[in-house]
Parts: structure tokens; C-alpha cells; sequence
């Protein structure tokens, strides 16, 4: 355990806490942040970097920044919740364990009902990482 925070804390002293740029599919000069904050890891795990709720061509994603940084587990699952993990919003598997990526949230889930973007492991049914948005 020591050892995975010495690395993590390592990997994430060299980045800086913003948001990198968006991929094409996402323009840049009509985005904008909703709500963001910084993820932590759960139970076991450790995970670090910036997350955002952004709007962008009137549809909503949820954005993981350059610096984000995550220790890896079976099956990882980004989510949102309020208070807690909300099964109904599942918006993907996690691409990477590291670095930008955006999963877009589909147009009946309401952003602003929610306060929290989890990383969730769906397999083992336990939560890996949790940011609380503001």
C-alpha cells in the first residue's frame, strides 16, 4: 500500500491540476465546466487528478484531466452519483488508468442532479474512486 501512494504521488508531482485539451469530438472554444473536483482513491485503492462535468455542443461529459492518475483493478466502471454511487448512470468501462478521457453522459440523465463521479469496479461490486464535484 505504501509503496502504490509513494508511486502515485510521484506520477502526479509532475502534472498540473487542469484540464488537458479536448479531443476533437469535443471543441474546445464551445466547452464549458460545469463542475469539477479531484478524485480519491477507495478502500484500497488510490487514485488522483481532476474530473469535470462539462458542457460542449448541448451534450454533457464527464472529463478526466491530463493529470489524472488511477492504480488499476478488474473491470472499472465511471459512474455519478449523489451520496453515493447511483447503478443507473454507468457511462462506460475506463479507457485508460491514466491520463484524458471523456465519456459522455446520455441526455436523460440530468447533470445537475448529481454531485459525485465515481470509478466503480462492476465486477467485484466495490467502489475504487470517488471525486466530489462543486
Amino acid at each position: 500500500m505504501k509503496n502504490r501512494r509513494s508511486v502515485l504521488r510521484a506520477i502526479t508531482a509532475g502534472f498540473a491540476v487542469s484540464l488537458a485539451p479536448l479531443p476533437a469530438t469535443l471543441r474546445a472554444d464551445e466547452t464549458g465546466v460545469m463542475k469539477e473536483g479531484s478524485l480519491e482513491g477507495q478502500g484500497d485503492h488510490e487514485a488522483a487528478g481532476t474530473v469535470a462535468i462539462l458542457e460542449s455542443g448541448g451534450s454533457n461529459y464527464v472529463s478526466f484531466g491530463v493529470d489524472f492518475v488511477f492504480d488499476g483493478a478488474p473491470d472499472p466502471r465511471v459512474a455519478l452519483g449523489r451520496d453515493g454511487i447511483d447503478h443507473e448512470t454507468l457511462l462506460g468501462k475506463l479507457s485508460s488508468n491514466s491520463g484524458t478521457q471523456n465519456y459522455e453522459i446520455p441526455e436523460d440523465l440530468d447533470p445537475n442532479n448529481y454531485d459525485e463521479v465515481w470509478i466503480w469496479c462492476e465486477q467485484n461490486e466495490m467502489p475504487l474512486a470517488r471525486a466530489k464535484m462543486s
